[in-house]
């Protein structure tokens, strides 16, 4: 799987660290390792972000399907575990329907679409979510969100088939046609993300933007606030073409940003029509996100059908894979779209967005101050060296009974390596601890409490 270096961390990791910390009580998990709110101190280790393969050809398409947006949603259904795909139709350049179609596998799709009863005209959007099988409203299981006339819009279905508006006029106004919505989990509550074409003291001209918003209910919102804007690292004119694909994993919400740089042509001497790609962003609480900066789902190259955009628009999580689906153009924003915007896969395994990587030369990486309700630690890591991973206490001295000597050395590549010690857990008593990898060549995700 190809990978991308963003940055490599050189620091000194001290015996004990000075300062006292209150610890964090983690979940189950997974905790992964995108920024470094788990990491107190590392040294000898890359910063490495590891694409999703991607799929040769797109598996629906403009042509046969009738897809003309990079918007779509794809649930899995709990009772019969089929693929369901919702994806923009046109009626013209500027008014869509909802297609759909069903999947046994999410790559195969069933032939021909059809296209639902509008729930009130739309412009754009697909953000489909399921409620779940005990929402106890059952006409409204399925929310539905889209915009037209001014803003976000919202229906709701029993089926995901068959839609009745959920109010008569725009819920949350903003004036760029791009908008997702979402339940977070964690927090047990509405976000919405939304776009707005705007001038701002960081950048020239006007821009897309993207805002956001929480709500209980789908109806009434927050005054939406600037997510992510451009700074003096951009290049030339980065905008944002919004954001979807939100999940929550572990503490984290993990999104996927499209960037748009309509100053730049897809090919040298080819249509200055736009070029875009989609990175990674996530956030601790719901309203404060984190954007990368380098790519994790790229362009394809020169000839492809995604050679002009990769936008990243779903993710799904598939047994031991996280699936990534996305809006590929071959040659830019505005050309030919009813033809060549496509709808792609991509795979990677499981909660692998981000690596610590330890090459020839040992790496370290310590935690702060952790409470662990748990009989076991499982450790995401593709190792083809070693990894040992050691406890402390608070302040970073060893515990006796968990430290290197007493850890089996992991090896392989698995999503879930178990560390054991030659003391159980169940020893610690409750106590805050400090984890301690060590590891060489190896590539380390993240870790769960079980």
């Amino acid at each position: 799987m190809p990978t991308v270096v963003i940055a490599r961390v050189a620091a000194v990791l001290p015996c004990a660290l000075a300062g006292a910390q209150e610890p964090l009580a983690l979940g189950s998990g997974p905790h992964l390792l995108l920024d470094e709110h788990l990491i107190a101190e590392q040294s000898g280790l890359a910063r490495v972000v590891t694409p999703p393969a991607k799929l040769p050809e797109p598996v629906v398409t403009g042509p046969e399907d009738k897809c003309f947006q990079p918007y779509l949603a794809v649930l899995r259904d709990p009772d019969s575990g089929r693929f369901r795909i919702w994806y923009g139709v046109p009626e013209n350049a500027g008014q869509s329907h909802l297609g759909y179609m069903e999947s046994d596998d999410g790559l195969r799709w069933e032939r021909p679409h059809r296209v639902l009863a509008d729930p009130s005209p739309i412009q754009f959007g697909v953000s489909i979510l399921d409620e779940g099988q005990a929402w106890p409203e059952t006409s409204t299981r399925y929310k539905y969100g889209y915009w037209w006339g001014g803003g976000l819009r919202v229906a709701g279905s029993p089926d995901g088939l068959t839609w009745k508006p959920l109010a008569d006029d725009v819920v949350l106004p903003h004036n760029h046609d791009i908008n997702s919505v979402f339940r977070d989990p964690l927090r047990g509550r509405y976000i919405a993300l939304v776009s707005n074409y705007t001038e701002g003291p960081t950048w020239s001209g006007q821009r897309r933007v993207p805002m956001s918003s929480v709500s209980d209910d789908l109806l009434h919102w927050r005054e939406p606030w600037f997510i992510f804007t451009p700074d003096e690292r951009d290049e030339g004119e980065t905008q944002f073409y919004c954001m979807d694909g939100v999940i929550a994993r572990g503490e984290l919400l993990v999104g996927l940003l499209k960037v748009l740089r309509d100053d730049l042509p897809a090919d040298s001497d080819g249509p200055k029509a736009g070029i875009g790609y989609t990175v990674l962003a996530w956030s601790h609480d719901g309203e404060h996100w984190t954007r990368d900066r380098e790519p994790f789902l790229d362009r394809g190259p020169a000839g492809a059908w995604d050679h002009a955009m990769a936008w990243g628009d779903e993710q799904l999580i598939v047994g031991d894979e996280t699936f990534v689906y996305y809006g590929g153009y071959r040659q830019g924003h505005k050309i030919e779209r009813f033809t060549e915007r496509q709808i792609g896969l991509a795979r990677l395994p499981r909660d692998r967005y981000v690596a610590r990587r330890a090459g020839d030369a040992r790496g370290y990486l310590r935690t702060p101050p952790l409470t662990l309700a748990s009989e076991r630690v499982a450790i995401n890591a593709a190792v083809s060296g070693y990894l040992r991973v050691r406890l402390l206490d608070a302040s970073g001295q060893p515990i006796p009974g968990f430290g290197w000597d007493d850890c089996a050395p992991i090896r392989g590549d698995s999503l879930a390596h178990e560390a054991r010690w030659a003391r159980p857990l169940a020893a610690l008593g409750g106590q805050p601890v400090r984890l301690e990898f060590a590891l060489r060549n190896a590539d380390l995700y993240g870790f769960s409490v079980e």
